[in-house]
């Protein structure tokens, strides 16, 4: 059956999902409608699913690289998955996505909050919403919303996880990487000496354009393998990741559907509207009105109406 193709009622919160989160039918949630988006920076990268919990409260749902995992990281529209995302209401966002563990402790199928990132991409995706005539500097010091990550702690640590041999693993530093090739060796163990918990090639610029647009970001890894640095183990390929991904699935899943079912509560409403970090790209700005180019101006526009015409 078809979905219908419209959702009037604003929409705060969404789940983008990686490698592994697809979908999240099933889990407690009802899809209600199917939204096909145009934005000013293109089509995000998959239809945005609306999808209700038992009480009725709305999350968007988008697919990171596409409805049959056909983008790699380099060829996601980031620009266009947040527009759309803000366009429906959104001012939270739970990303999903698959990382390789730096670090012994961290085990594949473990789950990690990251706290801080290290940009190992190479200046080729589209990163900012500032551009052509408007420069805007926007602060990134912390790359994750720590009140959002609170939440995902606290919610992991309330038995979602129990019986379980998963760990949650928080405050960690992510590598987000280019791709799509993995890692070589050297990099892997340059990486560690940095301090590196964690590597992916998702987390940016996804989060930056997050905060550009005002959007509380907090992100949940699952550790899916050893990259390449660990002695005795085999380089990481897609099959140790989709092996893993598939035997924790049910873990994943259930971990997202309890976190959003915690943040659809009355007592978060703040939080999810994301009052903590509105008017921060509005000030931002650092051109004069006169010398601002027109065509980004009608883009920031339709993203956050009334903030620079």
């Amino acid at each position: 059956m078809s979905l219908p193709k419209t959702y009037s009622d604003p929409v705060r919160i969404a789940v983008i999902g990686g490698t592994g989160i697809s979908h999240l039918e099933h889990e407690g949630f009802t899809a209600v409608a199917s939204l096909d988006i145009d934005t000013p920076y293109g089509k995000p990268s998959s239809p945005i699913t609306i999808l209700q919990t038992a009480a009725g409260a709305p999350i968007a749902f988008l697919s990171r690289h596409g409805l049959h995992h056909e983008l790699t990281p380099t060829e996601v529209p980031n620009r266009a998955n947040i527009a759309a995302l803000r366009s429906i209401g959104v001012r939270s966002v739970i990303a999903f996505s698959a990382v390789g563990s730096l670090q012994e402790k961290i085990k594949p199928r473990d789950f990690v909050i990251p706290s801080q990132i290290i940009d190992r991409t190479k200046g080729i995706r589209d990163f900012t919403f500032f551009e052509k005539g408007v420069v805007g500097h926007v602060g990134f010091a912390d790359p994750f919303d720590a009140t959002l990550s609170r939440v995902v702690e606290r919610v992991a640590s309330n038995g979602v996880l129990e019986g379980t041999d998963v760990k949650l693993h928080s405050d960690k530093l992510l590598i987000c990487m280019e791709g799509p090739q993995f890692s070589t060796r050297a990099e892997s163990n340059l990486y560690r000496l940095w301090g590196g918990d964690v590597i992916n090639m998702s987390a940016l610029p996804e989060s930056k354009l997050a905060r550009e647009a005002e959007l509380a970001y907090c992100m949940i890894c699952m550790s899916t393998d050893y990259d390449c640095w660990k002695v005795g183990e085999e380089a990481v390929t897609v099959e140790t990741v989709m092996g893993n991904m598939h035997a924790n699935g049910a873990n994943a899943k259930r971990l997202v559907a309890a976190v959003l079912q915690e943040l659809v509560k009355e007592e978060h409403q703040d939080l999810v509207n994301a009052k903590h970090v509105e008017g921060s790209s509005k000030f931002a700005c650092c051109t004069a009105p006169a010398g601002r180019g027109a065509e980004t101006v009608k883009k920031l526009e339709w993203l956050m109406p009334g903030y620079f015409s």
